[in-house]
């Protein structure tokens, strides 16, 4: 990622989507960000953010990871910069879903390799392999 803050990830993150997705509404998607935001951030673990969001129109439920080695300022809970953000997006009617997906993450996030394998990935297929590759360990030990 290039971003340098929270609303620059936003825009960097939902640009991706709406790139592939042109008949999604991307104000939509920021503005429901945004709110979501609002509330708390989400900048919940060190180093991470998992900003997450319902819009009534979406279609289904759409995971999108970022990575910056740089760092984000994301305002997060403790204070320091993140470099994975995974944003997850859905509709009202796929709420349990979106929930489903959170509480699976939180499982990942859990793992202390999980973290800095997905930092050594250097490409979307190598970010997907790893990704992969710890969902089989969860998978396995549930």
């Amino acid at each position: 990622m290039e971003s340098e803050d929270k609303e620059e990830s936003f825009e960097e993150l939902v640009q991706l989507y709406s790139n592939q997705n042109p008949k999604v509404s991307r104000s939509l998607i920021l503005d429901a960000l945004r709110s979501r935001e609002a509330k708390l951030s989400t900048g919940v673990k060190p180093g991470i953010a998992v900003p997450h969001a319902r819009i009534p129109s979406f279609p289904g439920v759409t995971g999108i990871i970022g990575i910056s080695r740089n760092g984000i300022d994301y305002d997060s809970l403790d204070g320091n910069p993140v470099h994975l953000i995974f944003l997850i997006l859905a509709s009202d009617a796929e709420c349990a879903l979106q929930l489903r997906s959170l509480k699976r993450l939180s499982f990942l996030l859990d793992d202390p390799e999980f973290y800095p394998s997905l930092l050594q990935a250097r490409d979307a297929v190598s970010v997907y392999n790893e990704l992969s590759r710890f969902e089989d360990i969860l998978t396995t030990s549930m």
